[in-house]
């Protein structure tokens, strides 16, 4: 099992179209979000169908995604 916190900074007018892409990534899931600075706080739980830092990639690629930075990591295998 692998689990990373990751801090989403996304422009603040594109929040919401960031959240939404996010919910179509299988393992994540989404934690806070600051709507006015444009953070978002999410998990994201290695799966059958990701690799966490292929998936950490992609979310960077995001329009409206300023920045993604990995603030935790666990793992337990």
């Amino acid at each position: 099992m692998n689990i990373s916190g990751i801090v989403v900074q996304s422009s603040p007018d594109k929040s919401a179209e960031v959240q939404k892409e996010l919910t179509e990534f299988s393992g994540v899931e989404i934690h806070a979000v600051n709507k006015e600075k444009g953070s978002i706080v999410i998990t994201l739980e290695d799966t059958l169908d990701n690799v966490p830092s292929d998936v950490m990639m992609d979310v960077q690629k995001i329009q409206g995604v300023l920045a993604a930075s990995l603030i935790y990591n666990y793992c337990d295998e």
